[in-house]
C-alpha cells in the first residue's frame, strides 16, 4: 500500500472508530503522524486527500478539523468526480438518472409545500413559451433540482445534483439539433408540475421517467 494510501486509511480508522468525531481538532501534525507511525509527509498528502472530498477541514492558522460528515456535504465530491466522465458514458449516467429522480419525484408529491409548487409554477411562467437553449438548461437543473428537494431526502438531492454535470452535456447537445426540445421540455415540465399539485405520486414517476428517457433516446439514436 502506498504511504499516502496507508495514511488515509489510518485516519479514517480514527473517524470510523470515534476516536475522531465531526468537528473534532486534529492533534498536531507531528504529534499525529507520530502516533500513528507515519512521515509527516505522507500525513500531509492524507490531510489534502481528504479535505479535497470534505472529510477534513483545513483551517490556516487555526488547525484542521474533522468535518460535520453531513451528506450533503460528503457527495458533494461526485460532483467533481462526475465531470471527469468519458462522453460514451453519458448515457450510464443519465440511466442512473432514470432510476433515482422519479423515485425522488414521487415522493416529492406527498411532501413538497404548495408555496413550492407555485414557485415552480411562477418560474415556468416567467420562461415564456420561446426561451433561448441557455435559459432553458438553467431552469431545466433548477426545475429538477427544486423538485427532488421538495421530497425531503438531502441524500437523493446531493446525489442527483452530482450525476447533472454530464447530463448538462446533453441538454445542449439535444437543445441544439432537436427542432421540438424546447417545447417538449416545457411541456413535460407543466406535466410533471400538474401531477405534483394533483398529489399523485404514479403520474409525477411516470412523467419523470418519460422526461429523461427522450434524451436517452435521443442521444442513442444519435450514436
Amino acid at each position: 500500500m502506498a504511504v499516502t494510501d496507508e495514511a488515509i486509511e489510518k485516519i479514517k480508522d480514527m473517524i470510523v472508530s470515534g476516536r475522531l468525531a465531526p468537528g473534532d481538532r486534529l492533534p498536531k501534525e507531528s504529534e499525529l503522524a507520530a502516533g500513528l507511525g507515519l512521515s509527516r509527509n505522507s500525513l500531509r498528502e492524507a490531510v489534502r486527500a481528504l479535505s479535497l472530498i470534505r472529510i477534513l477541514d483545513v483551517r490556516q492558522g487555526d488547525g484542521t478539523y474533522v468535518s460535520s460528515l453531513d451528506p450533503q456535504l460528503l457527495l458533494e465530491a461526485i460532483g467533481f468526480v462526475v465531470d471527469f466522465h468519458r462522453d460514451d458514458t453519458v448515457l450510464e449516467f443519465l440511466a442512473v438518472r432514470r432510476i433515482l429522480e422519479p423515485a425522488a419525484t414521487a415522493m416529492a408529491a406527498s411532501r413538497i409545500t404548495e408555496a413550492e409548487l407555485d414557485a415552480l409554477g411562477a418560474a415556468l411562467d416567467a420562461l415564456g413559451a420561446e426561451p433561448s437553449v441557455e435559459d432553458l438548461i438553467a431552469a431545466d437543473l433548477e426545475f429538477h433540482r427544486a423538485v427532488v428537494r421538495g421530497s425531503g431526502n438531502s441524500v437523493l438531492c446531493s446525489l442527483l445534483d452530482g450525476l447533472s454535470g454530464p447530463t448538462t452535456r446533453a441538454r445542449v447537445w439535444r437543445g441544439l439539433m432537436q427542432e421540438d426540445a424546447v417545447a417538449r421540455t416545457l411541456r413535460e415540465h407543466r406535466a410533471i408540475l400538474d401531477a405534483l399539485r394533483d398529489r399523485d405520486a404514479e403520474a409525477a414517476r411516470s412523467w419523470a421517467t418519460v422526461h429523461i428517457a427522450s434524451v436517452e433516446q435521443w442521444l442513442r439514436a444519435g450514436r
